[in-house]
């Protein structure tokens, strides 16, 4: 059994870029974090990437993801936690749950509230947010 297996992930940056990697032990307390090119790279091998160019940290089940899925907000979605949507300052939307918010932390997890998403969990950046709506 393999104990902290790094997680899949696209991050979406300020600057509208979208990088690839994994990451492992994720800390919101830290102002950075370290994105591998791959699953098993050595720590030098690894970027750090600051939280203040992020938007939002994606853990995907793949990569590519299907380019003609738009996910949809499902009301009756089962999940746990409250409902909103977060509006990023370059207009980009995401709907889903989060089981604890709160505007003055570094950030927050957000679960899709549509389950044929590609996205399993988002790791929203609160400093990059510009609105976030209860549903």
């Amino acid at each position: 059994m393999q104990l902290n297996r790094p997680n899949k992930v696209v991050i979406g940056c300020l600057d509208g870029r979208r990088l690839k990697g994994y990451v492992s032990n994720l800390s919101a307390t830290h102002d950075h974090f370290r994105l591998f090119p791959a699953e098993n790279s050595l720590h030098q091998a690894g970027t750090d990437v600051e939280f203040k160019a992020i938007k939002a940290i994606f853990f995907v089940k793949d990569f590519e993801g299907n380019r003609e899925h738009k996910d949809d907000y499902d009301a009756n979605a089962k999940g746990h936690g409250r409902k909103l949507e977060v509006t990023f300052r370059d207009g980009e939307r995401i709907t889903g749950m989060t089981e604890w918010y709160h505007s003055q932390n570094p950030g927050f997890f957000l679960f899709p509230a549509d389950p044929e998403s590609n996205n399993i969990r988002v790791f929203i950046v609160n400093g990059n947010v510009q609105q976030v709506k209860f549903l």
